[in-house]
């Protein structure tokens, strides 16, 4: 694979929120099912996808900047850099002939046959129980490792009120098993998750699979952040008098009070009715979510006709808009 950074088009100094959103956008626009007649998309969405997983390990990331590993995670060629070093062999002051002395010192500047040498010391026996000629470290790299097999891609399209809740999921796999999904704290839209060992097998091990989560949209709750908000009508009756009244929740509907006077525009807060968190806190063993907000919207009635007979002879002399000068 290519230099991880180039593959997700960034830079080496790249913050990990640039890693994220790089790889994110990649994900969407060469996923295989929105790809299924460009096989160069789904290739290239395994070279993003394993970018990512090196990039996004702080470890793994440090250790290639160092040049400790490969772009695919392997080490990097132990025997490097061993070759002939200033001041040893030819033309050096420590060659063991002294100056113009054979260069047997640099284990890889030139082809060393070790038969003939041992030859030249113990006779002709020698060379016959030598094992046959070898190259010098330097230019023998070391096998590759075997290939673990390729990895399998997933779509999972997951409700909203499912995903703000974090309830499990269940997905069928290639090999036809289904097992049941958590999803983590915080999920959104674009979120990859890694089932290991569930991809495609290989003479290194099993590839594994990749699951990209699909946040569906709501007709009245909509995100943000760790918090739910929804716009909530009430009539004009429940805005003077006050009410207890149902509000809908990703959990199902509960009561909330309406105080007396409430306006158009005023916030009621339901306490952890919104998203999971992802700062690992728990309630009741399960995640710790946010809030939803409720937005209180007054809807008058269609036949205002009874209401303006209730208000003849009434005049409101609140001024509203005299916070704007008006």
């Amino acid at each position: 694979m290519r230099d991880p950074y180039s593959t997700l088009g960034i830079a080496r100094t790249a913050s990990e929120a640039d890693i994220k959103s790089a790889y994110r956008k990649l994900a969407k626009e060469l996923h295989p099912d929105r790809n299924k007649d460009n096989p160069q998309a789904s290739e290239k969405f395994s070279d993003a996808t394993r970018a990512y997983d090196l990039l996004s390990d702080k470890a793994k990331r440090a250790q290639y900047d160092r040049g400790e590993i490969d772009a695919d995670g392997n080490p990097a060629n132990p025997f490097a850099g061993m070759g002939a070093r200033p001041g040893y062999g030819r033309g050096g002051t420590y060659g063991a002939g002294g100056p113009g002395a054979a260069d047997f010192a640099g284990f890889g500047a030139d082809d060393v046959d070790l038969g003939d040498l041992f030859e030249g010391l113990f006779g002709g026996r020698a060379r016959q129980q030598q094992a046959p000629p070898k190259r010098g470290f330097g230019r023998q790299p070391p096998p590759p490792p075997p290939k673990r097999g390729a990895d399998i891609h997933y779509r999972l399209a997951v409700p909203f009120v499912e995903a703000a809740a974090g309830r499990d999921q269940r997905i069928t796999l290639a090999d036809g098993k289904a097992i049941n999904l958590k999803l983590p704290a915080g999920v959104e839209d674009g979120t990859m998750m890694r089932l290991k060992d569930k991809g495609q097998p290989g003479t290194g091990g099993h590839g594994d699979g990749i699951v990209m989560v699909e946040v569906g949209s709501h007709p009245f709750f909509r995100r943000e952040g760790d918090n739910i908000r929804m716009d909530l009508p009430i009539t004009l009756d429940e805005a003077v008098r006050g009410a207890k009244v149902k509000c809908p929740t990703v959990d199902g509907a509960v009561m909330l009070t309406v105080k007396p006077g409430s306006s158009s525009g005023t916030v009621l807060r339901l306490g952890g009715k919104g998203w999971t968190r992802k700062n690992g806190k728990t309630v009741d063993g399960k995640p710790e979510r946010g809030d939803q907000l409720v937005t209180i919207a007054i809807q008058l009635p269609a036949d205002l006709e009874a209401l303006e007979q209730r208000l003849e002879g009434w005049v409101d002399t609140a001024r509203p808009r005299e916070k704007f000068g008006l």
